[in-house]
């Protein structure tokens, strides 16, 4: 097959030119409505960005052999032509939805994406805080593959999918015209799925397009400003706490479980879930006797 571009490679130099002009477009014009920079924070999205380059490296091996494996036993293949490229792309922009949906409603998933999620600012730096458990991801790219794209057209693809998601970590652009915000996956779609109030909680889970949550349901407006992070917060900038802390959290709730049911319950279910409570032993009527009449 053609060989194909490193798009994340060659994306670099525009991440860091990008992060700089936004921090200092803060500090020329000042957002009372935006936190935009600061130190700690930062300096913890950069950690966690430059740490997922080493795991992903070391993800990648077991992930390249399962593709491989069966790349090799499909019959089919898709040939790489500029417009059997668009076509992929297109078909993993709709897997990584599902993925991405899954990785917020399955708690187990939800372990390794809550790091790109628990800043509590949205900024172009927000967009480098990557999870270093990325395993969870692969099978639900295995369609792609056994339908016959090589694992390099599916590398590119997430790669491109990837570039084009920094950019919407964003609080200085506004909306786009209608018809972009109604397609595309856009900073304001996007300020709403980094959101953590209630009506905002699990939405808009597009890569590059939105029209996936249009049709699946999953769909919500901004209509009012986004507060960013978890529904709990964790107090800490450490890079190991911040790609550990809920993996921690669900090894204690396991450990805690009365029974093996709710211990799987604990791993596949939302995170939000609990046990129901126990409930309450109601103590046995007493008898009531009758003295015989005399």
């Amino acid at each position: 097959m053609p060989e194909l571009p490193d798009v994340v490679l060659w994306s670099v130099p525009a991440f860091v030119l990008l992060t700089v002009v936004e921090m200092i477009s803060y500090r020329i014009h000042p957002d009372d409505d935006s936190e935009g920079y600061a130190g700690k924070d930062t300096a913890a999205s950069l950690s966690m960005g430059l740490g997922s380059l080493a795991t992903d490296a070391l993800w990648k091996i077991p992930v390249v052999a399962i593709y491989t494996g069966v790349y090799a036993l499909t019959p089919l293949r898709v040939p790489v032509h500029w417009w059997t490229v668009l076509l992929m792309l297109l078909a993993q922009d709709f897997l990584y939805y599902w993925s991405h949906r899954g990785h917020h409603v399955i708690r187990i998933l939800w372990a390794c994406h809550v790091v790109h999620h628990s800043s509590r600012r949205f900024n172009l730096s927000t967009a480098l805080r990557q999870p270093w458990t990325s395993l969870t991801s692969w099978p639900f790219y295995l369609p792609m593959i056994a339908l016959g794209v090589h694992p390099a057209a599916l590398a590119f693809c997430s790669s491109v999918n990837l570039v084009y998601q920094f950019w919407i970590h964003t609080e200085r652009v506004d909306r786009l015209p209608g018809p972009l915000e109604f397609l595309l996956n856009t900073p304001s779609h996007h300020r709403v799925h980094h959101a953590s109030q209630g009506g905002y909680l699990d939405r808009n889970f597009g890569g590059i397009l939105i029209v996936w949550d249009r049709l699946f349901g999953s769909f919500t407006p901004e209509t009012e400003r986004p507060v960013y992070g978890l529904t709990k917060n964790i107090a800490t900038y450490n890079p190991l706490r911040v790609a550990t802390h809920e993996y921690a959290a669900i090894a204690r709730d396991v450990a805690a479980a009365a029974t093996w049911r709710d211990r799987l319950r604990h791993l596949v279910l939302n995170p939000g879930w609990t046990p129901p409570p126990a409930a309450p032993l109601t103590p046995p009527s007493p008898t009531l006797t009758t003295e015989p009449a005399a």
